[in-house]
């Protein structure tokens, strides 16, 4: 008898991993997605070669990466994508927040004054 339920109970735990497998992607996507997050990140410290010219630039350059970054990270490594909708919205909303807070910061300190 106690046989029969553990086979059930294999074929049920090893269903449900098939089911859960369909929303884990392959080693390549991750790898692909390592790459993109490596060519972002070697443009923001390029940056810092960019000429005085382009200062006026270079911040809002960052910021757009930075919100790139934070995106990729969070909804894929972090998969959100599979998760409930609520918690993409707290993960958005800190970032729109700390942006809304860094942008007030350069302005207060006249940061974009030509």
């Amino acid at each position: 008898m106690s046989a029969t339920t553990d086979h059930a109970a294999q074929a049920d735990a090893v269903e449900h991993h098939h089911a859960h497998d369909e929303h884990v992607p392959s080693d390549g996507y991750f790898i692909k997605i390592a790459i993109i997050l490596a060519i972002v990140t070697a443009l923001e410290t390029s940056t810092y070669w960019w000429p005085d010219s382009m200062d006026s630039f270079a911040t809002p350059a960052l910021l757009i990466m930075m919100a790139i970054k934070f995106f990729m990270i969070v909804s894929i490594f972090m998969h959100l994508k599979f998760d409930s909708k609520i918690f993409s919205l707290m993960f958005y909303m800190g970032l729109v927040l700390a942006i809304g807070v860094y942008l007030v910061f350069l302005f207060t300190f006249q940061f974009f004054r030509p």
